[in-house]
C-alpha cells in the first residue's frame, strides 16, 4: 500500500484542491514524534479566508482510517501517524510478492532515445565521458521500469573539424606502425601535438579546415583514414563500455547523418527560414537572441546542422514520445536552439525533446581538458578503483570466493556509485581514495549492507513465508517505512531524470538497515523470526534492484 497515496485521498475528501497539488505538499514531519505525514492548511487559507490553524483542525476531525493511528492538527499542519504494525506488514508482502518487480509502475509508454556517452573519435575515453555514460544508462533503466521503452543512442563524435586536425597531424608526426601498435594512444598524442603547434603556427588551423572539406566531399584517402581511426576506437570504446555493464542500441554518429543535412538545409530554405549573416547561412530565432548557425562561410556544416538531421531523423525512425540529450550544463544554449528551430519548422514534437545537464568532475579543483593534455584516462581509473576494491577484499576477507569478480564489481560500482548520488547539475571533485571506501556515502557501503544481509539469510537457512509479518519495534518500522517510500523514489527520479535521487535512497536505505542490525537480535528463535527474515530479505530485494538501476551490481558476499 502506498501510505502517502492514502493520506492524499483522504485530504481531497475534504478539501477543494486536485491531488497533484495535495501530493506536492505532503511532508514528511522533521520530527517522527509528530507523525509520518503532515500536510499544511497554509494553501487553503486564502481559498477559505480562515486562519490555517483552524482549518487544519477542521480536516482533522473530518477523518477517521484504520491505516493511521492518529490523524490529527498540530498547529496549521493535519499530522498522520501510520499504525506501525500494518505498513510493516503490508511493505514486506509486497515486496515478497513482487521480489525486484517491486516499483515497477506504468507512468508512461512509447520509445525514448536517449543520446549519451557521445565520445569523439580517436581520443582515449576520459573520466569526462563518464559522467554522459552512467547517468544516461540509469535514466533508460530507471525509464523502463516505469513504462517506458528507452533506446541508447551513442551519438559518436566521428566527424567534424578535429578530424581534419587529426589527418594533418597524423600526416606530419604519425606513422601506420605506430598507430596500428596503440591506435588510441598514438592519435591522442598527435591531436594534442597540434594543437601545441596551431598555437605557434596558425596556418595548420587553415590547412585542418581545407582537410575536413575534402572529408566532407568524399575524398578517398581521407574518407580511408578517417574509418580506421573510427574501427580502433570503436573497439577500445567497446572495451571500456563492458567494464562499466553498458551497452547501446545505436552508435549512428555525426558521420551517419552526413548525406542528411542537405534535405535539412534545403526544408529551411524552402520555409523562408535560412538568412544570410557575414557570409554565413543562419536562422534568425528572435530581436534578442543569438541567430542559429546552419551553415559556415565556407558552405560547410556545424554542430546544429547535423543534430537538426539526427533530430528528424529519430523521431521518424523511433516516433518517440520523448527524446532526452546527456549533453554537460554548457551546451543548453545549442539544444534550446535547436529546439526553436524545429518548432519553426513547424514540428510541434520539438516540446518533447530534453536536454538532461550535467556538472563537471573536476580534479584538484581543476577542470580536465582534453586538448591541453590535461585528462585523466577512464580505464585507468577504473582499474585502479578495481585494485584498491581487491586490497580492501584481501584485508578484509581474505579467503573469499570470486575475489577478482566481486573486486570488480565493487570497483566498478564505486566508480559509478560516486558519480550518481551527486546531484547531476552539480560539478564536483574525484578523489579515488574516498570513492572505494567501504564507509561512509559511498557504492562499497551500499554493496556490503546488500552482503551483509545475504550472509544474514545464509546463516538463518530459512525459507520466508508471508505469513505472520508483525513487528513493532521502531527501528524495523524505520526500516519498512524507506521501503515502502520505493516506488515514489522511483518514480520521482523517472519524472526528474536525475538518478542521485536512488543513489541517495539507497545510502538511506543502508543506514536504517545497518541500525536495525545493530540493535536486533535477527536469528533468535521465537515467534517473530520469520518476519525479522523477511525484513532482512525485502531489504536485499530492494538495495539490489536500486543498485542495479544505477548500473551497479550487488555482490552476496563481499
Amino acid at each position: 500500500m502506498d501510505f502517502k497515496q492514502k493520506v492524499v485521498d483522504l485530504i481531497n475528501e475534504q478539501v477543494d484542491l486536485p491531488k497533484e497539488k495535495i501530493n506536492l505538499l505532503i511532508e514528511r514531519p522533521k520530527n517522527e514524534k509528530m507523525g509520518d505525514y503532515a500536510f499544511p492548511a497554509f494553501a487553503l487559507a486564502k481559498i477559505e479566508h480562515k486562519n490555517p490553524a483552524e482549518i487544519a483542525k477542521n480536516i482533522a476531525d473530518q477523518i477517521n482510517d484504520e491505516n493511521f493511528t492518529s490523524i490529527q492538527a498540530v498547529g496549521p499542519y493535519v499530522n498522520f501517524a501510520i499504525d506501525h504494525a500494518k505498513l510493516i506488514n503490508t511493505t514486506l508482502n509486497d515486496v515478497l510478492k513482487d521480489g525486484e518487480h517491486y516499483g515497477d509502475q506504468t507512468l508512461g509508454d512509447g520509445n525514448v532515445p536517449i543520446d549519451m556517452s557521445s565520445p569523439n573519435i580517436a581520443k582515449p575515453m576520459s573520466m569526462g565521458h563518464l559522467r554522459s555514460t552512467v547517468i544516461g544508462n540509469s535514466i533508460a533503466k530507471t525509464l523502463e521500469k516505469v513504462g517506458y521503452t528507452p533506446i541508447k543512442i551513442n551519438y559518436l563524435g566521428d566527424y567534424g573539424t578535429q578530424f581534419g586536425k587529426l589527418i594533418v597531424a597524423y600526416r606530419l608526426w604519425g606513422n601506420e606502425e605506430d598507430v596500428k601498435k596503440d591506435p588510441i594512444n598514438n592519435l591522442f598524442h598527435y591531436y594534442v601535438k597540434f594543437h601545441e603547434e596551431a598555437e605557434k603556427n596558425p596556418k595548420l588551423d587553415d590547412e585542418a579546415r581545407a582537410t575536413f572539406k575534402k572529408l566532407e566531399e568524399g575524398n578517398e584517402e581521407e574518407v580511408k583514414i578517417w574509418q580506421w581511426f573510427r574501427d580502433a576506437s570503436l573497439k577500445e570504446f567497446n572495451r571500456i563500455y563492458k567494464e562499466l555493464g553498458v551497452e547501446f542500441d545505436s552508435y549512428n554518429g555525426e558521420a551517419f547523418f552526413n548525406d542528411k543535412m542537405q534535405p535539412v538545409v534545403d526544408e529551411l530554405k524552402e520555409k523562408n527560414l535560412l538568412e544570410e549573416s557575414q557570409g554565413a547561412q543562419v536562422v534568425n530565432l528572435g530581436e534578442d537572441e543569438n541567430p542559429a548557425l546552419i551553415l559556415k562561410s565556407d558552405g560547410s556544416s556545424l554542430y546544429m546542422t547535423r543534430d537538426l538531421a539526427a533530430a528528424m531523423y529519430r523521431k521518424n525512425e523511433y516516433d518517440f514520445v520523448m527524446s532526452l540529450y546527456v549533453v554537460g550544463n554548457e551546451q543548453g544554449e545549442h539544444f534550446e536552439q535547436m529546439k526553436k528551430v524545429l518548432k519553426k519548422m513547424g514540428y510541434d514534437w520539438a516540446d518533447n525533446i530534453h536536454h538532461i545537464p550535467f556538472g563537471l568532475i573536476t580534479q584538484g579543483g581543476k577542470k580536465l581538458s582534453t586538448r591541453k593534455g590535461n585528462v585523466v584516462f577512464l580505464d585507468q581509473v577504473l582499474q585502479d578503483a578495481v585494485n584498491l576494491a581487491h586490497k580492501q577484499i584481501e584485508e578484509k576477507n581474505p579467503d573469499l570466493q570470486n575475489k577478482d569478480q566481486v573486486a570488480h564489481d565493487v570497483g566498478v560500482g564505486a566508480v559509478i556509485f560516486h558519480d550518481l548520488k551527486n546531484d547531476r547539475r552539480d560539478n564536483f571533485d574525484f578523489d579515488l581514495e574516498e570513492v572505494v571506501r567501504f564507509e561512509g556515502d559511498t557504492g562499497p557501503y551500499v554493496q556490503y549492507t546488500n552482503a551483509r544481509a545475504q550472509s544474514i539469510l545464509r546463516k538463518a537457512n530459512h525459507e520466508t513465508t508471508v505469513d505472520n509479518l508483525t513487528l513493532t519495534d521502531n527501528q524495523a518500522f524505520a526500516v519498512a517505512k524507506q521501503l515502502a517510500d520505493f516506488p515514489a523514489v522511483v518514480a520521482k527520479a523517472a519524472e526528474k531524470f536525475e538518478p542521485s535521487i536512488i543513489a541517495k535512497y539507497a545510502l538511506s536505505l543502508s543506514k536504517k538497515f545497518n541500525k536495525y542490525y545493530a540493535n536486533v537480535r535477527i536469528l533468535d528463535e521465537d515467534d517473530q523470526l520469520n518476519a525479522r527474515l523477511a525484513l532482512v530479505q525485502t531489504t536485499s530485494i530492494v538495495l539490489t534492484e536500486a543498485l542495479r538501476l544505477l548500473g551497479v551490481n550487488a555482490p552476496k558476499e563481499m
